[in-house]
């Protein structure tokens, strides 16, 4: 009898863990999707909150918190009012250590953490370019070094030169070769599953049709 009921509680385990699994991937691929349609600063809000209320619920899950923080990066890109760029890169920043706390050492996270930086530099670029390049850079030189398969380091680089003025180093020719490098590693690139980071390829050719 007490076989029955150990085996029978089992059984009740597993398929309650089950049904929240598929309840999780169903919520996430619908955020992701969403994600590609997003084009406004309140669509990218909106997408942070709801990967947040994803990863209230699952409290063991870095990936909701990591979509919850690039939505957040992206809204204060939009929103283009630099003087709240603190304040939203706050808020990313807190999202990406809650990713780390489940995730260590993840190349994807890195990327974002260059990200947040470079919004900061944007509330006063002149003023804070010496001040957050270096994180920037070292941001993007870890997520190599955790993954060199990640063609998002090569791509966020080729990004950051081409919206360099060509006075400052950046521009086309020197954007160039890092995303035609992004472009080869996306090719090859396979995300750990269909919920894990795979954007950019599209941003990157479009990129660099833009430059020829």
């Amino acid at each position: 009898m007490k076989r029955i009921i150990f085996s029978l509680a089992c059984l009740i385990t597993t398929l309650t863990a089950a049904a929240q699994s598929e309840k999780y991937q169903k919520a996430m691929g619908a955020n992701l999707a969403k994600f590609e349609l997003s084009k406004t600063a309140a669509d990218y809000q909106a997408l942070s909150a709801s990967f947040e209320r994803i990863a209230s619920t699952e409290k063991t899950q870095w990936l909701p918190y990591y979509y919850a923080a690039h939505a957040t990066i992206i809204y204060g890109f939009t929103n283009n009012k630099p003087a709240e760029n603190d304040g939203i890169a706050d808020k990313a920043e807190q999202l990406l250590n809650a990713a780390d706390s489940l995730e260590k050492n993840n190349s994807e996270i890195s990327c974002l953490r260059s990200m947040v930086a470079t919004l900061r530099m944007m509330v006063n670029p002149m003023q804070r370019y010496m001040q957050f390049l270096p994180v920037v850079e070292k941001a993007l030189a870890m997520a190599q070094q955790q993954d060199p398969t990640n063609p998002r380091p090569d791509f966020i680089k080729g990004q950051n030169l081409r919206n360099t003025p060509e006075q400052f180093g950046g521009g086309c020719k020197t954007a160039k070769p890092m995303v035609e490098k992004a472009i080869t590693l996306f090719d090859t690139f396979k995300p750990a599953s269909p919920l894990h980071p795979n954007w950019g390829k599209a941003q990157a050719q479009e990129m660099l049709a833009g430059c020829k």
